[in-house]
């Protein structure tokens, strides 16, 4: 068995080559990754942020964008080290490195970060197709349900097709917005003035933070880790550090494009907004408004479009972020549509009930939050992040060097202490606003922030404090055990199942192969009409009979050519009925034939091949069809 199906996103591990290319074409090798990552920085929580500081502030909250940026190109090339230095991604170091206790909670923690962040997604593609079609927002919000299509869609199409979709998706957000650029005109001398720090408090703060955690994403340091991995490389000291490089590369360009996006959507709204006096545009579609009321039609058309691109794309690297975190963390692993499917139902709900009570306009105060969710959530990746990669007895060489970690702790005790500060505030404000709610903020509310405070400080202090105590690896299927001695094994009793279709012949030519005349054959047929399902063995209709008939032809046919054969016929549902016939009849083993449906047809017509191995603990032998 390949071994890339023990690693998160195996089926992608090493599917890109590197190896035989120099020069210009080694460096397009590998860039992809970064750019995947570089989506969630320009995501509609990215809009609602730099709009909200933008109309609020004016060009004065760039410097914590610029600042955000450089903290989140120090962490993302941590991230994409320790991939590809050690081949793990961080949810899989986590799980080595501490209890499976708090593995469970970093787990709900980082889940709770994805829903925000899809949260945001799904707002910003249901207020997109508002503004262009007039679709009604909570129609918009249960559309967004069904791009787990285009996401299962793009994972089958391999990593490339995927990466190329999302680099098209950051083409039409980049053009969109250097054409807005030119149509505000915003001032230069203005902007310049914005790098400069300031102070940070009350609103400022708050959306500061908002800023930080829509562009220093937790998910994304996840995502980064495993995403390196798809490039294949010689696993030698000059092929991990050519990597390194190359992936440096790839993680500057990606993420100052994201930046210069974020930066045109903040002077955007300042030019827009601010200088025109809208100093609270906290709201998409009132930007979307503006605009048109300022600059005509084109403008807001080209706004609509981008912040659909920008969703969608978002939307994808989510999926695999959650995927990622899921199988590192607590080595569950789910089918990738299910899961999108369940994290896009967790955030959907949200967003429907904040639209029935709170009406459209509070989508924009949602979407500032899911940001702030996101930055609170940052301390539990990126402190795990910084000592996996400063462990030089795992890293070897290519831990970092000191003044990496100074600046890496720097970026986390900034974080860390920005949120606790907003935390603190936050808490003193309910009190003075809500004294009827006193109790449940004293009985709630803050032990909970207390127990996630322990947590992050457990986090900080164990990897510390048992340097090196790192659990062996976790691996999925086991380790192989050693081959003394292979004997043949010989069944007596083989199950056949039949579906009158031309992959029977293959099936039963498979089944003599193993049992030959010395065993004895089961051909097994399930009827599966509504009737049967119903009614069970009592049911007697035409296509019961005739099916009984066919399969009986079948057996008499196999015992003039000397097998030995029997008929069963199962009613009802086929996985339930063969086993229930498979577990009456002591069969040892048995044969099936594949309905060799492709993955749509799956989840219409469900997967009984995999059901009964699920059900059933003898071998399962599957022939495919044919093909002509």
């Amino acid at each position: 068995m390949n071994n890339n199906q023990n690693q998160s996103l195996g089926n992608v591990h090493s599917s890109v080559t590197t190896e035989n290319k120099t020069g210009w074409r080694k460096m397009m090798a590998f860039l992809g990754p970064a750019y995947l990552v570089s989506v969630g920085y320009m995501d509609p929580g990215n809009w609602a942020t730099d709009i909200a500081g933008g109309s609020a502030f004016g060009y004065k909250l760039i410097w914590v964008l610029f600042a955000s940026n450089l903290i989140a190109l120090l962490l993302q090339s941590l991230s994409a080290r320790l991939g590809i230095v050690r081949g793990l991604d961080l949810a899989q170091a986590s799980k080595n490195a501490y209890p499976r206790f708090v593995n469970f909670w970093l787990y709900i923690l980082a889940q709770i970060a994805i829903i925000a962040c899809d949260l945001a997604e799904i707002i910003g593609m249901a207020i997109g197709l508002k503004l262009l079609f007039n679709l009604p927002l909570i129609w918009g919000v249960s559309l967004t349900i069904t791009d787990t299509v285009l996401m299962l869609y793009l994972m089958n199409k391999g990593m490339r097709k995927l990466e190329g979709f999302i680099i098209s998706m950051i083409f039409i957000v980049g053009l969109s917005f250097l054409i807005e650029m030119f149509i505000v005109q915003p001032n230069v001398v203005e902007i310049a003035k914005g790098f400069a720090p300031g102070n940070l408090t009350g609103e400022s703060l708050y959306i500061a933070i908002g800023i930080i955690g829509a562009t220093v994403m937790p998910h994304n340091l996840y995502l980064h880790s495993s995403l390196v991995q798809t490039r294949q490389i010689t696993r030698t000291d000059e092929g991990i550090r050519s990597a390194i490089k190359f992936n440096l590369f790839d993680t500057v360009i990606a993420l100052n494009l994201a930046f210069l996006v974020n930066a045109a959507i903040l002077i955007l709204a300042a030019t827009a907004f601010f200088k025109n006096g809208y100093f609270q545009v906290a709201e998409i579609q009132d930007a979307y408004k503006l605009l048109e009321h300022i600059f005509g039609r084109i403008a807001p058309a080209l706004f609509a479009i981008a912040l659909i691109a920008s969703g969608q794309s978002s939307t994808i690297t989510g999926t695999l972020a959650g995927q990622i975190i899921m199988e590192g963390h607590i080595n569950l692993r789910i089918e990738p549509w299910m899961r999108r499917l369940l994290t896009r139902l967790l955030a959907i709900v949200p967003a429907v009930l904040t639209i029935i009570y709170f009406g459209e306009t509070a989508l924009g105060n949602l979407l500032v939050l899911s940001q702030v969710v996101l930055s609170l959530q940052l301390g539990f990746a990126v402190i795990p992040l910084i000592h996996f990669t400063s462990d030089k007895k795992r890293m070897g060489n290519f831990a970092i060097s000191l003044k990496v970690k100074i600046l890496a702790w720097a970026s986390a005790l900034g974080i860390v202490s920005l949120n606790v500060k907003l935390v603190y505030e936050q808490i003193i404000d309910w009190i003075k606003e809500y004294p009827a709610a006193d109790i449940w903020i004293y009985t709630l509310v803050i032990p909970i922030v207390i127990g996630i405070g322990i947590l992050l400080l457990y986090v900080f202090i164990r990897p510390t404090m048992f340097k090196h105590k790192d659990r062996p690896a976790y691996v999925p299927h086991g380790i192989a055990s050693a081959i003394t001695e292979l004997n043949a094994i010989t069944y007596r009793h083989i199950a056949i199942t039949i579906d009158f279709s031309k992959n029977d012949n293959d099936c039963l030519r498979h089944a003599i192969m193993q049992g030959g005349k010395q065993a004895n054959y089961t051909l097994i047929h399930v009827v599966e009409t509504a009737g049967a399902r119903y009614y069970g063995k009592q049911v007697m209709d035409s296509e019961t009979q005739s099916d009984a008939d066919n399969l009986n032809k079948y057996v008499v046919a196999m015992e003039n050519l000397g097998y030995k054969a029997s008929a069963q016929i199962g009613y009802g549902s086929p996985a339930g009925s063969i086993a229930k016939i498979v577990n009456e009849e002591n069969i040892d083993f048995i044969v099936m034939g594949s309905h060799g449906h492709k993955t749509f047809k799956d989840l219409i017509f469900g997967t009984t091949v995999n059901s009964v191995r699920h059900m059933v603990n003898i071998p399962v032998l599957i022939v495919k069809p044919q093909r002509a």
